[in-house]
């Protein structure tokens, strides 16, 4: 059964207090279907208008309800301020619509939650035909690789030191996990997800930090502010509660 939790509307939250807010570029953690922990920390944030908000992959398995988590990516992404990552759950469920043996092995990795979400009714375990067209071609064709601002780079999972962002290989960005990278060859800060802290909190080597905080268990949904260093975070009970990194910082 899902929770219910209040919400004000099916798109940002826009903080609009007649002030000049400044820009900021939001790290969001592996929602891995958590509407509730999504809509609740988008609440809690208090997005503005000139943010940019870069979801780090894996959006669909696992938890509750993908279906509303992919509408949700959906339309922040035609609004402009979203900027979506791939991750490797997105790569597993484009796979499993081709290929029979993919097929068995994404239901087993969270794609039996995944289907159900799109079930017509209440309590149905759902088909792939279940899943609209449009959340096909969002996964398919609007989904990133990486991007990076003047001091951070972002990726799902990882990434090579000594090679620039544009070249890391697939089983880089979307599969390696989180350990203890190297200072990467631009000088830039690593954001990632992928390798879940059952913490609850983000791992933050300094130069490296994952905040993939393992939201579709009995952890948190992380947001990041890569400038400010503020986090917030929410789960799929609709708590929520914040901190900043560099309390958190590991050697």
């Amino acid at each position: 059964m899902k929770a219910n939790c209040a919400w004000f509307s099916g798109s940002l939250l826009f903080s609009m207090a007649g002030e000049q807010k400044l820009a900021r570029h939001l790290a969001v953690g592996d929602i891995h279907g958590c509407f509730n922990a999504l809509r609740t920390l988008v609440d809690f944030i208090g997005i503005n208008s000139n943010d940019t908000l870069i979801t780090l992959g894996d959006y669909v398995n696992r938890g509750p309800d993908t279906k509303a988590v992919l509408e949700w990516l959906i339309r922040q992404h035609a609004g402009g301020q979203l900027i979506a990552l791939r991750g490797n759950h997105e790569i597993m469920m484009l796979n499993a619509r081709e290929n029979a043996d993919a097929y068995k092995i994404w239901l087993d990795v969270g794609g039996r939650q995944t289907l159900e979400s799109y079930a017509p009714f209440e309590g149905g375990n759902g088909r792939i035909s279940d899943i609209p067209d449009e959340h096909w071609d969002f996964l398919e064709n609007n989904l990133r690789a990486s991007c990076e601002t003047d001091r951070h780079f972002f990726v799902h999972a990882n990434a090579y030191p000594n090679m620039a962002i544009d070249d890391q290989p697939d089983f880089m960005l979307y599969w390696e996990p989180f350990q203890f990278p190297a200072i990467h060859e631009s000088g830039k800060i690593m954001v990632c997800g992928h390798t879940s802290q059952r913490s609850g909190l983000p791992l933050n080597h300094g130069h490296a930090v994952c905040i993939d905080t393992w939201a579709c268990g009995r952890g948190w949904l992380t947001c990041l502010d890569v400038d400010s260093g503020m986090i917030w975070q929410a789960n799929e009970a609709c708590e929520t509660r914040r901190m900043f990194l560099d309390d958190l910082k590991e050697g």
